[in-house]
């Protein structure tokens, strides 16, 4: 019997790779109960209930990443005793030194786990050697005989980019004089660690969460209704809609897009673009109902983005915690839209040589340096083109920034630098008027057309239909626009300005998601290999008698679809009815809508649980 204990105890308290702590398992919510429970004897005292989710939160990331355990109490520690100094320092110089070497350090950190085989590829392509990654920090913990780490590969720990930007906003805010620092260290590794948001965010803000570490418990039966639906909600977009869809269709087409037609090419496209908001977005909501029911109020990471009407709004709508960090903390220290600094010219042109290197391509290397050339002469000829053209320089290199930041691979900072030049066209388009962008559209349209006579291809080819699609939809709303004397039917050109929106934001995930469940030594390849055959497939001749059969064969993926589509596209303010109409709701009644909710959830379980996406960034 002692012997069953005692190994139970230790399955319980080892780390095990294959089956980390996930909203999704049984194993988390059985792990959160017992920490609920202690939580409830410790409520209402703080420095003990503080502590006491600290070190729960370092028992789940031990759980979920092992010993990098470890790592996050380095950087808790260190940054802790950092922004103390800076606060402490006197002199504004000496707390310049203090602030620029912990944001070096978390930094390097980051880059070290993260971007090592990327910065390796980009050596190796310079100067046309063959170095492999050696994990130099493996090999020095292993000289103490421990000889737990693989010398041969560097493992990213499970949320290291959110845990490591959270840290540096606290210690540049306390740098700025925005807020004080935590007073012990067990307070700021709480506030660090925090579980619910711990491994894919939100990014909390020191002034958002810090004062809510010093209040006393309340939870209200409002609070607890609505903890309680953000829980269900999160649980049925991840299981329901994330991963039967994953599951059942996208992860087939994207694993071998030459199998499937252009049509069921494109259809998985289109689903992993709900499928990426249900997971990540699904998370969010558990993290903010499991963090609501300990008192506790993380901020909202999502603002249903896909009733986004251009670019720009698409990204105050999506990961909204990681946008405004970006605008923060790198576009308004380059000079945001009143000016530039020497850090927005040496950042473009080290992102730029980076492509150069990495693309291998003449014409990559021709279209950036032209790029380049022009803009350099309108910088100089023309002083008044200069804020403008500095404003979007420092606009492209906070989205090329945040396409790096999403992984170590040239196929994310593709997806950023086409969000970039997708806001950047949105800025100049809005600026004209009907008639000339009736002009430009025709233009492009045309240039596409003879670009498919010419050199015909999959890629031109699919250009040319959404050219094509885009110039008659504007054209119809100048027409529209003349006959009736400068009216519009506002919810038509709403819907149209969303939907060509959402079609955009799509397309640029197929660089997203090539590569995203890939390790770094292999996602340039294959991520360039898989959009290229998925471009193929989907510019290719369709036949199109095929497509009523594919229907029906996935009918319950594009029924799936279709009702996670209008679900989110529901007014705001019908989504807030119901969530309150919840929070009315007897006791009884929601008890029963938590059982009815995990049995239909259960339904959709698949074998073989998927991980969050955003884990691995």
């Amino acid at each position: 019997m002692g012997s069953e204990l005692l190994s139970y105890l230790k399955t319980v308290f080892s780390f095990h790779e294959a089956q980390p702590l996930l909203f999704t398992q049984l194993y988390f919510w059985v792990f959160f109960l017992v920490v609920f429970a202690l939580f409830s004897t410790v409520c209402n005292r703080r420095l003990m209930r503080n502590t006491f989710l600290f070190a729960a939160s370092l028992f789940f990331y031990y759980k979920t990443s092992g010993l990098f355990v470890l790592m996050l109490l380095f950087s808790t520690v260190f940054n802790f005793f950092a922004a103390k100094a800076i606060y402490r320092s006197k002199r504004p110089g000496c707390r310049k030194w203090w602030m620029a070497g912990s944001v070096f350090v978390n930094l390097a950190v980051l880059f070290y786990f993260k971007y090592a085989y990327f910065f390796t590829d980009v050596y190796n392509n310079l100067f046309h050697t063959n170095h492999k990654v050696f994990n130099y920090l493996a090999h020095w913990a292993n000289s103490f005989n421990i000889h737990y780490f693989n010398v041969d590969v560097i493992l990213l720990p499970v949320g290291i980019s959110f845990f490591t930007f959270q840290i540096i906003s606290y210690v540049v805010d306390v740098y700025r004089g925005h807020v004080k620092p935590v007073g012990n260290v067990l307070d700021f590794g709480f506030y660090v660690s925090f579980f619910p948001g711990l491994v894919a965010g939100p990014i909390v803000r020191a002034s958002q969460f810090v004062p809510q570490i010093y209040k006393p418990y309340f939870l209200s039966k409002r609070q607890f209704g609505i903890a309680i639906f953000w829980i269900l909600n999160g649980l049925v977009k991840k299981m329901v809609l994330s991963d039967y869809l994953a599951v059942n269709f996208i992860d087939r087409v994207f694993a071998n897009p030459l199998m499937y037609t252009g049509f069921e090419n494109l259809t998985a496209l289109f689903a992993y673009s709900l499928q990426v908001y249900a997971d990540f977005s699904g998370y969010t909501d558990i993290a903010i109902g499991v963090a609501m029911l300990m008192g506790f109020h993380l901020p909202k990471n999502f603002n249903s983005p896909y009733k986004a009407r251009n670019p720009g709004e698409f990204w105050k709508r999506w990961h909204i915690s990681l946008s405004n960090w970006l605008k923060d903390y790198l576009y308004i220290p380059l000079g945001g839209n009143r000016n530039s600094t020497p850090a927005t010219y040496l950042m473009i042109l080290g992102i730029v040589l980076i492509i150069i290197f990495l693309a291998h391509q003449l014409w990559v290397t021709v279209l950036l340096l032209s790029v380049v050339a022009v803009l350099t002469l309108l910088l100089i000829f023309r002083p008044k083109s200069r804020k403008g053209i500095n404003t979007n320089i420092n606009m492209m290199n906070t989205m090329l920034f945040g396409g790096l930041w999403h992984g170590a691979s040239w196929n994310f900072m593709i997806w950023g630098g086409l969000n970039g030049l997708g806001i950047l066209a949105y800025k100049i388009w809005h600026k004209r008027t009907g008639f000339q962008q009736v002009m430009i559209t025709a233009s492009v349209f045309a240039l596409f057309v003879l670009m498919l006579l010419v050199a015909p291809s999959p890629f031109f080819r699919l250009a040319t239909v959404w050219s094509g699609i885009f110039f008659v939809g504007t054209l119809v709303g100048k027409l529209y626009r003349l006959v009736s004397r400068g009216g519009e039917i506002r919810p038509v050109g709403t819907a149209w300005s969303v939907l060509m929106t959402f079609v955009f934001v799509t397309f640029t995930r197929l660089f997203f998601r090539s590569g995203s469940n890939l390790n770094p030594a292999e996602a340039n390849e294959v991520a360039w290999a898989t959009a290229k055959n998925m471009v193929q497939q989907m510019g290719g001749v369709w036949d199109t008698s095929l497509i009523p059969s594919i229907m029906y064969e996935y009918r319950n993926i594009f029924l799936l679809f279709a009702a996670g589509m209008l679900i989110h596209w529901l007014p705001d303010r019908f989504k807030r009815h119901y969530r309150l109409w919840f929070t009315r709701l007897p006791r009884p009644v929601q008890l029963l809508a938590v059982v009815l909710t995990v049995f239909v959830v259960y339904q959709f379980v698949t074998a073989d649980l998927q991980s969050f996406i955003y884990f691995q960034f």
